[in-house]
């Protein structure tokens, strides 16, 4: 059993065995950098488990503009939400790399919840720490700065993909400029002068699409 899969709650809520079972019920896609997983308003009728790369959820207003609400890495699932509340794709989903996941059809997965509690509470909590961070994040956007938030986004992106390094913790991210301003809900110009304040201070080193956390302590504290 793949390690990075047994990390994500659908399967580390299953001994080996059972969790066996369930792998060889899903079906491995891939992705190419920069397609399309799901769009907004497609059924939601299956789920996904994030094997290697990153996806961007994101959705687009009446007049075009985008928001980006999450970036998902190994180990974390997509789509679960409509297993509890059926409906039509929330957000959009899009490959910021190469992307391989694992499939499973909502047909699939409901004998597995009936007869297997602990799934099913697995996912409800999968589904209460998203909502937690929903909610962290509409109050960010209203009691936060800009830099703050952005000091928010890069901590967060450090304890998910970040790697020890000699000078603190790199983290490629995979976004563009304008996707990072669209995580935090700030425009690009806005963004990239709270970055250029921190490169400064000595609190990071900017790289293309990564970032080198050099003084973690400071940034989660301009978090606050």
């Amino acid at each position: 059993m793949d390690d990075v899969l047994m990390q994500a709650p659908l399967f580390s809520a299953l001994d080996p065995e059972a969790a066996a079972a369930l792998r060889a019920a899903t079906n491995l896609i891939r992705i190419p950098k920069g397609g399309v997983l799901f769009r907004e308003g497609d059924p939601g009728d299956r789920l996904y488990v994030l094997e290697k790369g990153k996806i961007k959820l994101g959705t687009a207003s009446t007049d075009g503009r985008d928001a980006l609400l999450a970036i998902v890495g190994p180990g974390e699932m997509i789509g679960e939400l409509s297993l509890f509340d059926p409906g039509p794709r929330a957000a959009s989903a899009t490959a910021l790399t190469d992307v391989a996941a694992r499939e499973l059809g909502h047909d699939a997965l409901r004998p597995w919840l009936s007869g297997r509690p602990e799934v099913a509470e697995a996912l409800l909590n999968a589904l209460a720490r998203r909502l937690r961070r929903t909610n962290e994040a509409m109050s960010d956007l209203v009691f936060s700065d800009v830099p703050g938030r952005v000091a928010k986004a890069l901590t967060d992106l450090g304890e998910r993909f970040g790697i020890p390094v000699e000078d603190g913790i790199s983290v490629t991210h995979d976004m563009t400029q304008e996707e990072l301003a669209q995580l935090v809900g700030a425009s690009r110009e806005t963004v990239n002068k709270a970055l250029a304040d921190f490169a400064s201070r000595g609190w990071i080193r900017l790289e293309s699409r990564s970032v080198i956390l050099i003084d973690n302590e400071r940034l989660s504290r301009r978090a606050r």
